[in-house]
């Protein structure tokens, strides 16, 4: 397969889960990918499994420093960006009298303000007529008890996409958000496990 032959792709959170799985589809398509991640452990076996056209950049995406530094990284390859998946998120299941201020910013500074921050960066390196995919969640349409900030965070990327699609439709840059259910990743089964012992069955 070759529909993505000679694009290249930035996946923040590609070193797992669904960030990884569409790393692997875009090099099997053609596209070379950077991958993000915090643990350099974890990108060092991405890396292996993707198996070429791959570089991983060590980068915790509530650090603006760190995203600077991805993008330096590709522009020093001399590369532009095609697509960029802002896939990176964190879930903590907490009812709202136990959420705390820090975890209140630490969700919000992952989900929505790392986000923000990691298209606004991209821009500059992006090709006219490009595509930003946003990864979202049904889960904030639900109102399910203890999704309360994590919910608030997925409700505005659906926003910063809307305008996104009018600010950048001069240069033909799409931006669309996928809500996917839960799927069997680290974040979520962690999620799941800390839920099933709050009810008393772990």
């Amino acid at each position: 397969m070759s529909k993505l032959k000679g694009k290249v792709a930035v996946i923040k959170g590609g070193s797992s889960g669904i960030g990884l799985a569409t790393a692997k589809r875009f090099v099997e398509e053609g596209a070379y990918v950077f991958i993000t991640g915090r643990r350099q452990t974890e990108l060092d076996k991405a890396v292996k499994e993707i198996g070429k056209y791959v570089t991983a950049v060590r980068s915790d995406v509530s650090k603006l420093e760190d995203l600077d530094n991805l993008y330096r990284t590709v522009a020093a390859q001399e590369r532009k960006i095609d697509i960029l998946f802002a896939n990176t998120g964190i879930v903590e299941l907490k009812l709202t009298p136990d959420v705390t201020p820090e975890h209140f910013d630490k969700t919000f500074n992952t989900n929505a303000r790392g986000l923000y921050f990691t298209v606004q960066k991209a821009l500059p390196l992006m090709k006219d007529g490009g595509s930003i995919i946003l990864n979202g969640s049904c889960v904030w349409l639900k109102g399910l008890p203890s999704y309360s900030t994590y919910s608030a965070t997925k409700a505005a990327l659906r926003s910063f996409a809307r305008t996104w699609t009018t600010e950048l439709k001069d240069r033909k840059i799409r931006t669309n958000v996928i809500s996917p259910g839960a799927i069997y990743s680290p974040s979520v089964t962690a999620s799941k496990r800390f839920r099933r012992k709050r009810k008393g069955r772990f």
